[in-house]
C-alpha cells in the first residue's frame, strides 16, 4: 500500500477527509498576510473542522510536490479560497493543472480588502456559507 503524502508540518495535507457523503474534498487557502488571507485561512480550518474536505498547503502546491498534486488530482473536489481578484491559489491549481470545483473570492462577498489583519467571525461564516451553497462552483 502507497504511503499517503504528508508535510513536513506533520499535517497530513494530501489526505482530504471524507465528508458524510464520502466526497473526498481538498481545500486550499490563500492564507496572504491582508485581512482576507487570513479569513480563507480560518474558513479553511472551520470547513476541516465541520467536515466540509481537509485544508491543504498552499504553499506546497506551489512548489509542485508530487504528493499534494497528485493528492489534489485525485481528489473527487478541489476548493479555492482566494483572498482578493488577484486568484493567487487558483493560478496555482491552474499551474499545476489541478481542476477546481469551487472557486471562492472572498471580496467578491462583499467583505472589502484591508492592510490589516482584522476581520471578524462573520467575515468567516460569509466564506463559510458560501462553500457549503457551493456558490463558486465552477463549470
Amino acid at each position: 500500500m502507497a504511503d499517503k503524502p504528508t508535510c513536513s508540518c506533520g499535517c497530513s495535507c494530501g489526505e482530504a477527509q471524507q465528508t458524510e457523503k464520502t466526497v473526498n474534498r481538498i481545500i486550499f487557502p490563500c492564507a496572504g498576510v491582508a485581512n482576507t488571507g487570513q479569513i480563507t485561512n480560518c474558513a479553511a480550518i472551520q470547513l476541516t473542522e465541520e467536515g466540509y474536505g481537509g485544508a491543504a498547503c498552499t504553499a506546497l502546491l506551489a512548489t509542485g510536490a508530487k504528493g499534494i498534486v497528485d493528492a489534489a488530482k485525485d481528489a473527487d473536489e478541489v476548493i479555492i479560497l482566494d483572498g482578493c481578484p488577484a486568484r493567487c491559489v487558483g493560478k496555482i491549481a491552474e499551474a499545476q493543472g489541478i481542476c477546481v470545483a469551487q472557486n471562492i473570492v472572498v471580496t467578491e462577498l462583499g467583505i472589502e480588502k484591508k492592510g490589516s489583519r482584522e476581520y471578524t467571525e462573520d467575515d468567516i461564516e460569509t466564506v463559510v456559507s458560501a462553500v457549503w451553497e457551493g456558490k463558486g462552483r465552477t463549470e
